[in-house]
């Protein structure tokens, strides 16, 4: 058993918190340490329940620790890319592939096999846009990824048939064809230990891996990490209906991931087919929504289809004031990035047509329209660490006319929902799972520490993983 004393309890009066195993058992004030009992003694630092992000992707954000960024702020010129790519090249051996992330038109433009070409031609090279979406190729690397011959949609082409370099929302794919090169599996690339334990410095519990369309192998490779202990924290995974659960503790299967392009909308009735077959199989669905188009269809999709406990709307970046009554009224959570508003200041200055900059990103009108709100970093594609994201969630930028800042506490509630029910907010309170995270201060010392809080300890399952 452990007893935490003398904590400011998030939510409670109580100041001391004991458990057994992986279940809190007793709470109140005063308690008093059993022989062979463990205990930590908080001094006043402030105990919440353990921080869960609700939406980030573990092997893209384990890739980048070999991977250079080609993006703002840190490259901003061509000339700064192709000097970072020279030098990466140059300490490599010959034929291995270079990988980069982060990267935005502002920098160099639109980027194929042939601009790439012109930087280096001896080595593989891919690039991966900031948003996620966008793969780009060298002509070595479409060479040996095979793909002027692969039939595959995502791939772009010139007039000849050829692939221009560019591929569309193909992670699965190319993650799949790496690997069947490297002859291993995807995960033993990766050092998914080191985020893991990143995180739990950070007071992180739980991860909600939003990848879309995980395949078996995918997902059986991510429960091994979490039953072998490279993973510490509880991993609620996002996968297609078809997936079977692993069987592995601390490990739960979430939603379906649905992506939604502009470019590529399905139409709608094709759309609630999908909502529906997925539903039908027992599973709600996270649609990826970026645009007040994306929104506007997949709210119209799911009154035909039908509302399935569990349903949620990711990002919700562009939130239409016409859209917030329905969002309240069918009780659709949003699950949000508010730091992206501070990250990406100078993008969306340049391109967030003026008509669409009160929508962006909306975070305290939605919560005082009683809307159901959560919180990722979407890590590798926003800062990994929650505390920037409640950072920004408290200290807003002036990109509104109305407030859009939380409270602190109303900030924190942003990571303290269950893997499952993201706004429902977990407790310290006997009965509850012993996931805690304890803060080295109290709660009004924190807005002198808000981006980078000391955490005294992150406890899972019982278990002080930090």
């Amino acid at each position: 058993m452990t007893l935490i004393r003398r904590a400011r309890v998030f939510g409670a009066e109580h100041t001391d918190v004991r458990w057994h195993g992986t279940t809190i058992v007793e709470c109140g004030q005063g308690l008093r340490r059993i022989p062979g009992e463990d205990e930590i003694d908080a001094a006043g630092g402030w105990l919440l329940p353990g921080l869960h992000d609700h939406h980030l992707h573990l092997r893209s954000l384990a890739a980048t620790a070999d991977s250079l960024t080609l993006g703002p702020p840190q490259v901003r010129t061509a000339a700064e890319l192709r000097s970072r790519l020279r030098r990466a090249e140059a300490d490599l051996r010959p034929g291995a592939w270079i990988r980069a992330v982060g990267y935005h038109e502002s920098v160099a433009g639109q980027l194929g096999r042939h601009t790439l070409d012109l930087v280096t031609a001896e080595h593989p090279v891919r690039i991966q846009h900031r948003s996620g979406a966008l793969w780009m190729l060298n002509s070595r690397a479409c060479a040996e990824l095979g793909l002027d011959d692969d039939p595959h949609p995502g791939i772009e082409r010139a007039a000849d048939g050829r692939a221009t370099g560019r591929l569309f929302r193909m992670d699965g794919w190319l993650g799949a064809r790496l690997t069947a090169q490297a002859g291993e599996p995807g995960s033993a690339r990766l050092d998914l230990a080191a985020v893991s334990a990143r995180a739990a410095a950070r007071g992180v519990t739980g991860l909600t891996d939003a990848t879309p369309a995980l395949d078996q192998a995918a997902v059986d490779d991510l429960a091994r990490a979490v039953d072998d202990g490279r993973i510490v924290q509880r991993v609620h995974c996002m996968a297609p209906p078809d997936i079977e659960v692993p069987g592995v503790e601390r490990f739960s299967l979430g939603p379906t991931k649905i992506l939604l392009d502009d470019t590529t909308l399905p139409d709608l009735d094709r759309f609630v087919d999908r909502i529906r077959e997925t539903h039908t199989a027992g599973r709600p669905v996270a649609v990826h929504c970026v645009t007040r188009v994306q929104l506007i269809l997949t709210m119209t999709a799911l009154d035909i289809a039908g509302i399935r406990s569990g349903d949620r709307i990711e990002h919700g970046a562009i939130v239409p004031s016409e859209t917030i009554d329905w969002l309240r009224t069918r009780r659709v959570p949003v699950v949000t990035q508010p730091h992206f508003l501070v990250e990406r200041a100078e993008q969306y200055g340049r391109e967030v047509p003026a008509t669409d900059r009160p929508d962006l990103w909306r975070l305290g009108s939605l919560v005082r329209a009683n809307v159901c709100v959560a919180a990722g970093t979407d890590a590798p594609f926003g800062s990994a660490d929650p505390w920037r994201v409640i950072d920004a969630a408290v200290n807003r930028p002036p990109y509104h006319d109305v407030p859009e800042h939380l409270s602190l506490e109303s900030a924190v509630r942003l990571f303290t929902g269950h893997p499952d029910r993201p706004t429902v907010p977990r407790a310290i309170t006997p009965g509850a799972v012993a996931d805690l995270t304890l803060l080295a201060v109290p709660p009004e010392d924190m807005p002198a520490v808000l981006a980078d809080p000391p955490i005294a300890a992150t406890v899972v399952d019982g278990r002080v993983v930090h």
